[in-house]
This record gives C-alpha cells, sequence and structure tokens, in this order.
C-alpha cells in the first residue's frame, strides 16, 4: 500500500510502498478516506528537537483519519465491514490503575499513533477495536477526518462550565478555532480570541466569536474595555504555548478564573503564581481526549448544529502532500485533509 514514510533521521517525508498493516484477533482494519495533518506530524517532517527524541525511524506518520472498516479480528463483535469510523490516537496499556478505574485518558504507558506506532497516513491503517469510535449519525468525511483535533478542542472547551461566562481564547489555531466554536455553541456570553495572525482571526470571526483581537497591536485589557466586561474573563482557554500568551490570560482573569491549557510550550517560563493564588484560579492541564466521554460530547454536538465547515481551509491528494504540508506549516490557515481516495 502507499504511505507516507518518515524514512529516515533527517528533514522530509517520502510516499512509498510498504506491507499492509497486519491485523490481530481484537484488531479493525480501516480503509483510509481522509486524513488531517496535525502541528505533531509538521514536527516530524521538519525532524526537530522533539521529533528526533520522540520518534524512531522509519515510520508511517498521521494520526487524524476517518476511513471505511474493511475487516475485524475474531475477537470483534461490535464493529462490522462498511462502518465508517475513525480513531483515537492515543493506545492504552488497559493494566494501570487509571485504566482499570476508566480513566484510559491518564494512562502513563500511552502510545501515539503515528509517532510511537505506524500511524493513519496510508491506505489502510489497523487500530484495536477499543480505539475505533464508529460514527452511527451522517457526518462530512472532513470533519471526520479532524475528530482527533476536535476532540482536543471539546476536551478542553468542556473543561468548566460555559453558560453565560466570558471566555477567553489564546491562540486561533485550527483547535483554537474548534474551541471558540464549541464555547459559542455551549452557550458562552462572550467568546474572545487572541493571535497575531489576521487570516485566523478572520476564520474565528467566521465561527462567531465576539471578539477576535489580533494582540500585535492591541491588549487583552482592550477586549475587555470594548466589550464593557468589569471583573476578568470567568474561563480561559490557553491554546498557543506562548509564554506571553499565559501571562496575559492570567492577568486578566476574574477572581475564581478557571483555566484550561493546552497548547504546548517549547520550553520553560514563569508565571505569576502570587497572581493565581491570590485570585484563586484554577489551572487545568489538558492532553488528549477523555475516552470516550469526548467523543461522545463530539458527536452529539454535531447532531446539535455545531458547523465546523470554516475551519477546514485546505484540501489536497494525498499525491500533493508537500504542498499540503506547506499549507499546514504557513500558519494562515485552519485544517488542511488529505484525500486517500483521489
Amino acid at each position: 500500500m502507499k504511505a507516507l514514510v518518515k524514512e529516515k533521521a533527517e528533514p522530509g517525508l517520502r510516499l512509498a510502498d510498504v506491507p499492509e498493516p497486519a491485523v490481530g484477533p481484537g484488531d479493525v482494519l480501516i480503509k483510509v478516506l481522509r486524513t488531517g495533518i496535525c502541528g505533531t506530524d509538521l514536527h516530524i517532517r521538519a525532524w526537530d528537537g522533539w521529533a528526533r527524541q520522540a520518534v524512531r525511524t522509519p515510520l508511517v506518520v498521521g494520526h487524524e483519519f476517518v476511513g471505511e472498516v474493511v475487516g475485524t479480528g475474531r475477537d470483534v463483535t461490535d464493529i462490522t465491514a462498511g462502518d465508517l469510523v475513525s480513531g483515537e490516537g492515543h493506545l492504552v496499556c488497559g493494566k494501570c490503575r487509571n485504566c482499570l478505574a476508566g480513566r484510559r485518558h491518564l494512562c502513563r504507558a500511552t502510545v501515539g499513533l503515528g509517532v510511537g506506532r505506524d500511524g493513519a497516513f496510508a491506505e489502510y491503517v489497523a487500530l484495536p477495536a477499543t480505539n475505533v469510535w464508529v460514527h452511527r449519525v451522517p457526518v462530512d468525511l472532513d470533519v471526520a477526518a479532524i475528530f482527533d483535533p476536535f476532540g482536543n478542542a471539546v476536551h478542553t472547551a468542556l473543561s468548566f462550565p460555559l453558560v453565560g461566562e466570558d471566555v477567553l481564547i489564546t491562540g486561533a489555531g485550527p483547535i483554537g478555532l474548534m474551541a471558540a466554536a464549541v464555547a459559542r455553541h455551549a452557550g458562552a456570553r462572550n467568546v474572545v480570541i487572541t493571535d497575531v495572525s489576521e487570516d485566523r482571526l478572520d476564520l474565528a470571526r467566521k465561527v462567531g466569536v465576539s471578539l477576535a483581537l489580533n494582540v500585535s497591536d492591541a491588549t487583552v485589557a482592550d477586549g475587555q474595555r470594548d466589550l464593557g466586561l468589569r471583573e476578568g474573563f470567568d474561563v480561559g482557554l490557553e491554546m498557543s504555548g506562548r509564554p506571553e500568551a499565559l501571562r496575559d490570560m492570567i492577568a486578566n482573569m476574574t477572581h475564581g478564573g478557571r483555566i484550561a491549557m493546552l497548547g504546548l510550550p517549547t520550553e520553560e517560563f514563569p508565571v505569576d503564581w502570587a497572581r493565581i493564588v491570590t485570585s484563586m484560579i484554577t489551572v487545568k492541564g489538558i492532553y488528549g481526549r477523555e475516552m470516550f466521554e469526548t467523543w461522545y460530547a463530539m458527536s452529539v454536538l454535531l447532531e446539535g448544529g455545531l458547523d465546523l465547515a470554516p475551519v477546514v481551509t485546505g484540501r489536497y491528494s494525498h499525491r500533493d502532500f508537500e504542498a499540503a504540508f506547506a499549507d499546514a506549516a504557513s500558519g494562515r490557515g485552519g485544517k488542511v485533509v488529505l484525500d486517500w481516495t483521489a
């Protein structure tokens, strides 16, 4: 089969012929239809410091996908050929304390699809049935392809109650945009998103934010004044991983405010812990999705009319992966999708 492979410990990817994946008794074989390019894939393609530590070559990359089931192992009873599915990209041990308690998203032995094992940027991918999400109602293929990062957005946005709250989101990348759409759909009073890219801020306006703020020429405090907020933001969703973004967020939270952090910083940095303590701010780290409560929430949100169409801004054949990766790395658009049937 054709697959996008990190063949050597150097920058770049190659579309190559590789063996089809083996299917164990508890596995599902999936014909891949579309895939989404993630920041993780960009790191692996660039072969940066993180990728050099996390990845062993050769590796089939990719973890965001939608596909059609074409085969199942003998122990799989609730998934059948023809089912339209997406996949949970975190494979857990099933034996640790958190897994046994049903908190699989907290497994310490998690292996990432397309990072620690061969991934989904291929014509076929095999996954344990316990990592397969069956779409029981119709869903747009582009949206189904990005259920994994959509789950990150939902997990982050729904960490705290949002109804009637004023929400600040730092970082208008694809996941920040999806979180903004979720917050608005979930009943937030005001949703403010910050970035330095006008292209991405324009996308944020399309998903219905109250204010898209370019922090290269305005401050979060300016945004508060524009909206008439007197006491600060109730909920913060930090999606950028930027030190200055978190500091601005902390400085503009109300007393008792709550912050969910998904953005991964590239290095350690100081924050105003005195402000966090004296303002009684809660800070919660988010990684991945709750399996599978978040997935259930995603499907219900889409059934309820949540529109993610503006978030997908690039569509390419998998054979045009170089152009697709360049688009995704530009920092100007939303999600980029590869079509494996084109």
